[in-house]
């Protein structure tokens, strides 16, 4: 077999299971009100709100936007006319409380709010959301608070230092480590790893890995410089054996939260970061993730 023919071969074992779907009208309407990009699966229209406008240094790296400054808002349908929003905002330290305030006094709820890096230049927040109601009151409302994001940018000042890291990494790899498939965005790797062994449910309506219920890890680098970050939702059983794990592995954990409130069961997420070869730390999530539900089928032997 070629070496093209078994990267397409590995590409579709991994492949993650997400179906396309025709966009309903609102839906499609929530777009055009905020004039944002964004796709309909799984029954959830995710809305993009990345921060193409900050450059942001992590432990010295010069990291890119997909790696994890991409925010977010997600909408999917409930029962009895609802409409469920949950959502990421990736923010500055100034714009922290004005968008706060704004999601408040706009009846949105504000969830958590928390680092998922150590040593990052300029220091970035992330601000979960929520509401739930009839899609266009819900874009009504969140559209002041999407506004104030980077809309005054701080005043000139030196950009970090950072190196960037270049090449190419081995992505079929990767994934056959982890025994889940990714997608490539830019030079940014990143699996994504849903929880369907935690039924969540509000308003009827399912929180899947699209509405945030899930595990997620971002390559960038090359196979022999690389780094990771990520997140790990986690039953509370599963929080000490992961903490365990990825200290065993020399990963840095940076934060311990909650994303959603009010939730049963509660679940946990735990955002990590680490440097090294590229497999090294696929094998050290992989070694993490075996640790929660969300363990792949794949065995040890078939990696």
């Amino acid at each position: 077999m070629t070496k093209t023919a078994v990267l397409i071969t590995t590409i579709l074992l991994f492949a993650p299971c997400v179906s396309a779907q025709e966009m309903p009208a609102d839906y499609a309407a929530v777009l055009k009100t905020l004039n944002r990009q964004g796709d309909y699966k799984d029954s959830v229209l995710k809305v993009n709100i990345p921060r193409n406008d900050l450059k942001v240094v992590v432990d010295g790296v010069a990291t890119p936007t997909p790696f994890g400054f991409g925010g977010w808002i997600a909408f999917t349908r409930g029962t009895g006319g609802m409409d469920v929003m949950m959502g990421d905002l990736v923010l500055t330290e100034d714009e922290v409380n004005p968008v706060m305030s704004s999601l408040l006094t706009n009846g949105l709820d504000v969830t958590a709010l928390h680092n998922h890096f150590f040593f990052d230049t300029p220091r970035v927040y992330y601000m979960h959301v929520h509401g739930h109601g009839a899609i266009t009151d819900l874009t009504t409302r969140v559209t002041p608070a999407l506004a104030l994001i980077g809309a005054h940018p701080p005043a000139a000042s030196p950009a970090p230092a950072g190196r960037a890291i270049t090449g190419m990494l081995d992505s079929a790899s990767l994934s056959k480590i982890v025994g889940y498939g990714g997608e490539q965005n830019g030079a940014v790797y990143k699996i994504t790893i849903a929880r369907p062994d935690i039924p969540l449910k509000e308003m009827g309506a399912s929180i899947n890995a699209r509405m945030g219920l899930n595990t997620w890890a971002a390559f960038y680098g090359n196979d022999a410089d690389a780094v990771i970050a990520g997140d790990i939702a986690m039953l509370d059983r599963e929080v000490t054996p992961v903490l365990k794990s990825l200290r065993a592995s020399g990963i840095d954990v940076v934060a311990i939260h909650h994303h959603m409130t009010g939730t049963q069961p509660q679940v946990i997420f735990l955002h990590y970061w680490g440097k090294g070869p590229a497999q090294r730390l696929a094998t050290a999530f992989r070694t993490a993730v075996d640790q929660t539900g969300a363990r792949p089928k794949t065995t040890s032997a078939q990696r």
